[in-house]
């Protein structure tokens, strides 16, 4: 398939705007990147996507959300609302997963793709969890995933609040998948989950240790969201979140360590010394009010920061809008974090991080690249050039700008019509299937 008449933007090493550009898709790779002419005179046989002059760029990537959260939008919690993060914890997401059963898990996972591919986000790394119903839910995200089209790295959370039938469980899903995934490759992958450091004992984290060890993974894990897993490690450990992990051989250069908001600057030194990646999740922080990751110190200290969702919508265009912004309140200084530093972060770091997990590089449109792509009528009221794409990223694009996904090759969206997915149906299904959710929470 040729991909024509597109103004490219091809991020990379060397990133390019490319006029009148074109695409060779083969398979699920980019296999040839050039101008219209030249790509049809050596491929004239090829079928075409005509992209009618819009910008095309690399699917974005989420390096951490939950699908399973779907189903708290609109969910009332009755009695008072929750005065801080412990609390909302408590309240609303461990009564939410442990009423999910697998249909549930099923339809939430299905509502956020159809999210991913409307706002052009191509690669999910999704953290699961449903005490009740642990046993191959996995498989019904995966099955989930591969209807939709959109490319998914799983894992189950490990914790010991629900006892330790449900932790060994945890353990086993996790263990299961990541052989499974492996043996079947493409579009999912897995990696080893675990919830955070308050909910895990020592024992419970040395048993994932010697399972992740014999699979060759890392691990995907919430990391000092609040202030409750400082003190938490610090009551019954002596340490600090980041340091007891540390010690007990969690954090690596394999292993998603999600927020990172309440560290230290001796915990930062650990994170780069391990190469542990840290990823930012700004509208969720702001929403539970948690405080704000020290980002521009990581980045400055040449931590690799990632951009994620925690749940929030797909939209990972807003998500960069308000890391630019809320770190610039936060440290009342307007020249905090650049643009090109978000656009860097949301990138090249998250398809690093997406490279653990799949062969292929991603976020970028260079031959062997897979080909995950999107439209955008975006229309630049300004001139719009490579130096200053990332401005006009954070300052005009937005998820109502994409008009077309495709993933592996794949058209999933084309001028806003799902190819993969019947919107209307599965939101209807999730409507029947949340209002009897919520009877149960």
């Amino acid at each position: 398939m040729l991909i024509v008449n597109g103004t490219l933007v091809t991020f990379g090493e060397n990133n390019q705007l490319i006029t009148d550009g074109a695409i060779r898709v083969h398979d699920d790779v980019i296999s040839d990147v050039s101008t219209t002419a030249d790509l049809r005179a050596k491929y004239p046989a090829e079928t075409e996507l005509d992209a009618g002059g819009k910008l095309v760029m690399p699917g974005l990537i989420c390096a951490h959300t939950h699908f399973y959260g779907l189903f708290a939008r609109g969910m009332g919690l009755g009695g008072e609302a929750p005065a801080d993060f412990a609390q909302i914890l408590e309240s609303l997401w461990w009564r939410l997963d442990k009423a999910l059963d697998l249909e549930d898990i099923r339809l939430s996972a299905l509502v956020c793709l159809i999210d991913a591919i409307r706002n052009g986000t191509t690669t999910l790394i999704d953290h699961h969890a449903s005490p009740n119903a642990i046993g191959n839910s996995l498989d019904v995200i995966a099955e989930a995933v591969r209807q939709s089209g959109v490319r998914c790295c799983l894992c189950y959370e490990v914790s010991d609040r629900d006892g330790p039938q449900a932790a060994q469980a945890g353990l086993d899903e996790n263990a299961r998948f990541i052989s499974q995934a492996r043996s079947e490759g493409g579009q999912v992958a897995a990696t080893f989950g675990l919830h955070a450091s308050l909910t895990l004992s020592d024992e419970t984290l040395a048993r994932a240790v010697d399972m992740a060890d014999t699979l060759d993974v890392g691990f995907h894990i919430h990391v000092a969201e609040g202030t409750a897993d400082v003190e938490d490690a610090l009551a019954k450990y002596g340490q600090r979140v980041v340091e007891r992990l540390a010690e007990r051989g969690i954090l690596g250069p394999k292993t998603i360590a999600a927020h990172c908001v309440h560290v230290n600057d001796d915990e930062m030194q650990i994170l780069k010394q391990t190469g542990t990646r840290v990823v930012h999740n700004p509208r969720s922080n702001m929403n539970n009010a948690v405080g704000t990751a020290r980002v521009p110190e990581m980045l400055e200290d040449s931590i690799e920061v990632g951009l994620g969702n925690d749940g929030f919508s797909n939209n990972m265009f807003r998500e960069m809008k308000t890391g630019y912004l809320v770190h610039k309140l936060v440290k009342r200084d307007p020249r905090v974090l650049g643009a090109d530093q978000v656009l860097t972060m949301a990138v090249q770091n998250n398809a690093r991080t997406a490279g653990l997990f799949f062969p292929r590089s991603m976020g970028e449109l260079t031959p062997g690249s897979y080909a995950d792509l999107v439209f955008l009528d975006y229309i630049p009221p300004t001139p719009l050039t490579a130096g200053n794409l990332p401005w006009h990223v954070i300052f005009g694009m937005d998820g109502c700008h994409v008009s077309t996904t495709v993933v592996a090759g794949r058209v999933l969206m084309h001028e806003r019509e799902l190819k993969t997915l019947d919107e209307e149906a599965i939101c209807a299904e999730a409507r029947k299937l949340a209002a009897r959710l919520w009877q149960r929470v």
